[in-house]
């Protein structure tokens, strides 16, 4: 079916129209309100580098503050320490630093700044060179920019629901409490599209190879996970992602 040229309308159009909507459902604005919000979150989809490191940095800061951070002296801290120092703490020019969540919870993630958090839950659950396929997965999300898109569409959203986007200042410079911790729970809970997912694991695999791990460990990873954790709580199958892995593996050998 053909579209019309009104149907065309860019992500960008279709984001700040939603943002619009969303915020005359709860409140009345003004003309002038309503394209200052508008023109606020078409801002916030081209945040610079600088602000999305940080609003990265205030996330991940918010997140650590409410969990229960393995101590250094921890059998958990010491064994993903041995595994970070196997993938290395540098991704595309991002310094990564890691840390273990203490929580029964099967889950890892990575922020556009580098930050990279993996909960114990998971930690149980895998071998070492599994872990390190799920953060090499990860940081295939930071290295080819997922991250920064996430965070770009998250804090436009922040926008449209707060009153703080009023102001004339354009990109909020400092988010309060609240805000910050809505914004650090969408980045740690909204998924990636089925070809973002795709395409980290494609750089997990290439990832590990170039640092001589056996990528094995990211099928695998997948096989114990099964779309039981938030890591596959979206398409494409827990299944045909593994596969792809083997496939590789076998197309190498």
């Amino acid at each position: 079916m053909k579209t019309g040229p009104f149907m065309k309308q860019s992500p960008l159009m279709i984001l700040s129209t939603t943002a619009l909507i969303t915020l005359a459902g709860c409140k009345s604005l003004s003309l002038d309100d309503a394209m200052s919000l508008g023109a606020q979150s078409l801002q916030a989809m081209s945040l610079s580098d600088a602000d999305v490191k940080n609003l990265s940095n205030q996330s991940c800061q918010q997140m650590d503050a409410q969990s229960k951070i393995a101590p250094a002296n921890s059998t958990y801290t010491k064994r993903l320490n041995k595994i970070a120092n196997s993938l290395g703490h540098n991704v595309n020019g991002t310094k990564v630093n890691y840390k273990v969540y203490l929580t029964k919870d099967v889950n890892a993630w990575a922020m556009a700044n580098g930050c990279v958090r993996v909960y114990s839950g998971l930690m149980d659950k895998m071998t070492d060179n599994e872990i390190a396929g799920v953060l090499g997965h990860e940081l295939g999300h930071v290295a080819l920019g997922h991250t920064k898109k996430r965070l770009q569409v998250a804090y436009a959203t922040d926008i449209a629901r707060s009153a703080a986007a009023k102001s004339g200042n354009g990109i909020i410079a400092d988010l309060s409490s609240s805000q910050l911790g809505n914004l650090a729970q969408t980045l740690v809970n909204s998924q990636f599209s089925q070809s973002q997912e795709l395409e980290a694991d494609n750089f997990s695999y290439n990832y590990l190879k170039s640092r001589k791990i056996n990528p094995e460990g990211i099928a695998t990873a997948f096989d114990k996970l099964g779309g039981n954790s938030s890591l596959l709580s979206s398409h494409p199958s827990s299944s045909k992602r593994s596969q792809n892995i083997r496939n590789r593996i076998a197309q190498d050998r």
